[in-house]
């Protein structure tokens, strides 16, 4: 079937795999290689990926599959994982940079695998929900520009 008969009025759906203890409410689709194999019966311009670094950081396979992955890659997000983690986990994400994610050997995966979409910073966490938001942009972009 070609793009066009999935009428899906120009929507792209993307498979996010989530970090496996989210598998009990959230998704069972805990790596890159299961969203890989879910997304693979349809073209990828019709369904591909999200990466999330807050998600896949963990998974020894995370840069072949990148590699793998190619034109599949619907988006890409940056979030570090810091320790401890908070009570709610769902909000326990940080700014790049500041957890153990290894953002460089990340975004040098995606650039190989010709990624040329949007980076976005999607950072789940109350205490810098509570702080001003022109200083959290601020912080947002040094974080960013930190790991780019």
């Amino acid at each position: 079937m070609s793009a066009l008969e999935y009428d899906l009025h120009g929507v792209r759906l993307a498979v996010e795999p989530m970090h496996p203890m989210f598998c009990a409410d959230r998704s069972v689709v805990a790596t890159l290689r299961g969203a890989l194999s879910l997304a693979a019966p349809f073209p990828p311009s019709v369904v591909g990926v999200a990466l999330d670094t807050y998600h896949v950081w963990w998974d020894e396979q995370v840069l072949p599959l990148i590699a793998a992955a190619g034109s599949r890659i619907a988006c890409v997000q940056l979030a570090d994982w810091v320790l401890p983690l908070p009570a709610d986990v769902l909000l326990g994400r940080g700014l790049p940079g500041t957890g153990c994610v290894e953002f460089g050997r990340f975004l040098s995966a995606v650039d190989k695998a010709g990624y040329t979409g949007p980076i976005e910073v999607e950072v789940f966490s109350a205490s810098l929900w509570a702080r001003p938001g022109k200083e959290i942009l601020t912080e947002t972009i040094a974080a960013y520009e930190s790991v780019t």
